[in-house]
């Protein structure tokens, strides 16, 4: 596998200097300051490729170049923002940067309610807590018809932290949801925008009468319009799965589980067409094996995110260790060096640890703790390594 970082550009903190002195060998990163619809010009992608060079290193993968909301729920700019990204992608390919990660997630990527949440040792991780999740939609956004999507003991629960709660907790909970997680990646709200809440609502009501099938036509519609581009120039698509991988707040989600991930591949049945194997988000969802969905899809993989989760009861879950929790990213790792290797792999996220928390890093993109993970994820690669060379 081939050891990739997440950088946000050069205005990342962490530098491309201080990457190479810690192993890694392959970029993942975007033009995040092109807003989202607009072509990526040949010069701007042979810029930023020439400038990862310079440092010994290469732009294995774009994360992200997004889909417009337009494109996701059919709205009338849908040709004309797929036809820009036809354009990008082409544009990628005569660079000779050749896998794009992308999401079908409408109006909401990565969700969660605590950005450090504490360990014992001093660290922290990224959380989700169902009740607080459900608060925000109950008794923030006042979503109509939210009350159908949970049970009567956890409408209970939220009604009990509705008497606890306080001002500034609720917005460090709209905070977190809407807006440091997002505006990040190309989000839709960002840092400094007014009236977030009422942002997000405005977007929420762009997917009414949208439903799984109406989702998972656009998707199949949007593959097949690019699969002609991405033959061509050789470009490898894949999807990076929902985050988490279940239904909220009244929005189809439609790659969460075995049946979903073989439903697209089919659906465009290209190998161009594949799969961004995320073993965090796959592992936050019980239903989820991803030991056994890594078997069944490794051929049409063309990017791996190694991280593991902790799900607890009551739909909770938590950013676990490398070495440890629902990932099992040694026997992916075993998985993947055998049936497809050389894959780009990147730690996806790390813990907050040796001060990373006061350096304005982006959530889940510490330094020092996707390091440590990075680390981990060497020393399991050195023992398939042993293991193959011995069979």
């Amino acid at each position: 596998m081939e050891k990739t970082w997440r950088w946000f550009g050069k205005k990342d903190k962490i530098t491309l200097d201080m990457l190479r002195q810690i192993g890694v060998e392959g970029i993942v990163t975007a033009l995040h300051d092109v807003p989202n619809g607009e072509v990526w010009t040949e010069e701007a992608i042979s810029d930023l490729k020439k400038y990862i060079e310079s440092y010994g290193l290469r732009w294995s993968v774009v994360e992200s170049l997004p889909v417009c909301e337009a494109i996701k729920y059919a709205g009338p700019e849908r040709s004309r923002l797929i036809e820009n990204y036809k354009v990008s992608l082409a544009n990628l390919g005569k660079c000779g940067v050749k896998t794009v990660c992308y999401n079908f997630m409408p109006v909401i990527d990565w969700i969660r309610t605590d950005l450090q949440h504490p360990w014992a040792d001093g660290t922290s991780s990224l959380y989700f807590d169902r009740i607080r999740f459900a608060y925000f939609d109950l008794c923030i956004l006042k979503r109509e018809g939210a009350e159908k999507d949970y049970s009567a003991e956890e409408l209970a629960k939220v009604a009990e932290l509705d008497k606890t709660i306080t001002e500034a907790e609720k917005d460090e909970l709209i905070d977190t949801i809407i807006v440091k997680t997002q505006g990040f990646v190309n989000g839709n709200i960002k840092e400094g925008d007014k009236n977030p809440v009422n942002i997000f609502k405005k977007l929420l009501a762009l997917y009414e009468g949208i439903d799984r099938d109406a989702l998972r036509e656009n998707m199949r519609y949007f593959l097949a319009a690019i699969m002609p581009v991405c033959e061509e120039y050789g470009i490898n698509m894949c999807v990076h799965p929902d985050d988490p991988p279940f239904q909220v707040l009244g929005l189809p989600r439609i790659v969460t589980n075995e049946e979903d991930i073989a439903w697209f591949l089919n659906a465009v049945d290209n190998p161009h067409n594949g799969l961004t194997f995320c073993a965090g988000s796959l592992s936050a969802g019980e239903h989820n094996d991803t030991r056994e969905l890594a078997k069944k899809f490794a051929k049409r993989t063309h990017f791996v995110h190694l991280r593991s989760t902790a799900a607890m009861p009551g739909g909770n879950f938590i950013e676990s260790s490398h070495l440890e929790g629902r990932g099992h990213l040694i026997d992916l790792i075993r998985i993947f060096e055998k049936e497809n290797p050389g894959l780009p792999m990147r730690v996806d996220h790390g813990r907050m640890m040796l001060g990373d928390e006061k350096q304005g890093y982006n959530p889940g993109y510490s330094f020092h703790g996707r390091m440590l993970a990075l680390a981990q994820v060497e020393g399991m690669m050195a023992v398939v390594q042993d293991e193959l060379k011995n069979q």
